[in-house]
């Protein structure tokens, strides 16, 4: 079976990926109100792609996370400078600073390419290269993962409908 429509938790995720469940706790409720993610309830809940991988750009993720705030804050250094003794003339600050237009031209650069790359387009380069045997695994670490889940769920619940 396909995981793709199996929900898994940010816990489950941050271990598959080997980052923090921290992190990872951290960042789906941004995801979630970006509309990028869904959560389901539950013990088979977790998280879902609200919508396919082709049509969630990496821009997408940066911009949920981060916000769409500039990368680059410029600070006017240009007016100063300690020889314009606090009335720098005209030529020096007329006109974009010339680090902010560096800065500018490199994030439009960087979100013009974060946003021309999918989840999609990284799990198509990535399954060329990547063996069958190693879709086969994560399916049945996913697959664990779940029913283990399930059964903790059942054992809790069995555990409470016993009397002393």
């Amino acid at each position: 079976m396909n995981n793709e429509d199996k929900p898994l938790s940010s816990k489950d995720l941050a271990e598959l990926q080997g980052v923090s469940p921290s992190f990872m706790a951290k960042i789906f409720p941004k995801l979630e109100k970006a509309g990028l993610v869904i959560a389901q309830e539950g013990v088979r809940g977790g998280y879902l792609l609200a919508r396919p991988a082709h049509e969630i750009s990496f821009l997408d993720i940066v911009n949920a996370i981060e916000g769409e705030k500039p990368l680059f804050e410029c600070q006017e250094v240009r007016g100063k400078c300690a020889v314009f003794n606090n009335a720098p003339p005209d030529w020096a600050t007329s006109g974009v600073c010339a680090v902010h237009a560096v800065m500018l031209q490199a994030e439009k650069a960087m979100r013009d390419a974060l946003g021309a790359h999918t989840l999609g387009d990284i799990a198509d380069r990535f399954g060329r290269y990547a063996p069958d045997v190693f879709f086969s695994d994560v399916n049945g670490w996913i697959n664990e993962r779940i029913e283990g889940r399930t059964a903790k769920m059942r054992k809790s619940k069995i555990s409470r409908d016993t009397p002393d």
